[in-house]
């Protein structure tokens, strides 16, 4: 099993990389999002786009809902930013989706970047 997310990670990092050599830095992050379904519908690989994930506190749903940019179900999470820098928060948002979901994988992928390499942050729940 971690070959086969290792593998879907590498996909879902390159159609990130095919999105970044087009597109450059600079543009909203639904632009990215919008780009990055079109790649992953392109390469073959499913997904599901704004997945409402529910809050719970203590014991009762509260009324927002989270919302995961993109979700590959049970095996990858997905956050996409266009923002100038990564900040702890940013993290901590995808540690969240991460335990809610209760899957192991993440990538955070910062658009806003020259090279899209230093731009990608791959979180495992151990």
């Amino acid at each position: 099993m971690p070959e086969e997310r290792d593998s879907l990670t590498e996909k879902v990092i390159g159609a990130a990389i095919e999105v970044h050599r087009e597109l450059g830095p600079g543009l909203l992050e639904s632009i990215y999002q919008s780009c990055m379904e079109l790649e992953l519908s392109m390469q073959g690989i499913e997904f599901r786009r704004k997945v409402p994930v529910p809050v719970i506190y203590k014991g009762q749903r509260v009324q927002a809902d989270l919302e995961i940019d993109l979700l590959i179900p049970n095996r990858l999470v997905i956050e996409l930013k266009a923002v100038e820098s990564i900040l702890p928060v940013h993290k901590a948002q995808i540690i969240t989706y991460l335990k809610l979901t209760k899957i192991r994988v993440g990538l955070l992928l910062n658009f806003n970047v020259p090279l899209l390499k230093d731009g990608i942050h791959r979180i495992v729940l151990g």
